[in-house]
C-alpha cells in the first residue's frame, strides 16, 4: 500500500517548517494529526430510520469506513426523541485513512463549496483541536446528487497533538487548510 500524499508532505517539508517556526530541537516534538472524527446528527431519523441508513451509506462512501450509529443519551420531548433512539452516526479515521480523507477534503471537496470564503480560524479549542461544520454532504464527489436521499450536514473534528491553538493553526495551514483571513 502506498503512503498517503499528505503524510509524505508532512514528513518532508511540513515537519521541517514547523521545527523552524517554533524552534523544536526534536522531530518527535512537532505536532501531528491524531484522528479525524465525522459526526452526523439526524434527529428526524427517530421518525424515519431510512434517512439514517442513507446517511450511513453516504458517510461510508465518503470516508471508506463504516460509520457507528449513535443513540440519544436522554429523552427530549420537544423533539419527540426517546432515550436510546437512533439519532445519527459517526466515523473516527486514523493513520493512512485519516491523511487520505484530509487530502481529499482540502484539495477536492472544500473548493466545491458555493461562495466559500475560507474556514473560520477561531474554531480551535485550547488543546489544539479544530472543529468545523459542513452544511451538506453533496460537496464530496463520492456522493451522487441524484441518488442522495436528503442533504444533511456534518461536523468534522481534527484532533492534533499540538499543545496550543497557535501550533495547531500553523500545522493545518501548512497542510493546506483554507482558512479565512483574520
Amino acid at each position: 500500500m502506498t503512503r498517503p500524499r499528505l503524510l509524505e508532505r508532512y514528513n518532508g517539508e511540513i515537519c521541517d517548517e514547523m521545527m523552524r517556526l517554533f524552534g523544536y530541537k526534536n522531530r518527535m516534538r512537532v505536532p501531528r494529526l491524531e484522528k479525524i472524527v465525522l459526526n452526523v446528527g439526524m434527529g428526524e431519523a427517530a421518525q424515519d430510520p431510512k434517512l439514517l441508513e442513507a446517511a450511513q451509506k453516504e458517510i461510508a462512501m465518503i470516508t471508506g469506513q463504516k460509520p457507528v450509529v449513535t443513540r440519544a443519551k436522554k429523552a427530549i420531548a420537544n423533539f419527540k426523541i426517546r432515550k436510546g433512539s437512533l439519532v445519527g452516526c459517526k466515523v473516527t479515521l486514523r493513520k493512512a485513512m485519516m491523511y487520505e480523507f484530509l487530502d481529499r477534503l482540502i484539495s477536492v471537496s472544500i473548493p466545491r463549496i458555493r461562495d466559500f470564503r475560507g474556514l473560520p480560524p477561531n474554531s480551535f479549542d485550547d488543546s489544539g483541536n479544530y472543529a468545523f461544520g459542513l452544511e451538506e454532504q453533496l460537496i464530496f464527489p463520492e456522493v451522487d446528487m441524484d441518488i442522495a436521499a436528503k442533504p444533511f450536514g456534518m461536523d468534522i473534528i481534527i484532533v492534533t497533538t499540538a499543545k496550543n491553538k497557535k501550533e495547531a493553526f500553523e500545522l493545518l495551514r501548512l497542510m493546506g487548510m483554507p482558512f479565512a483571513k483574520k
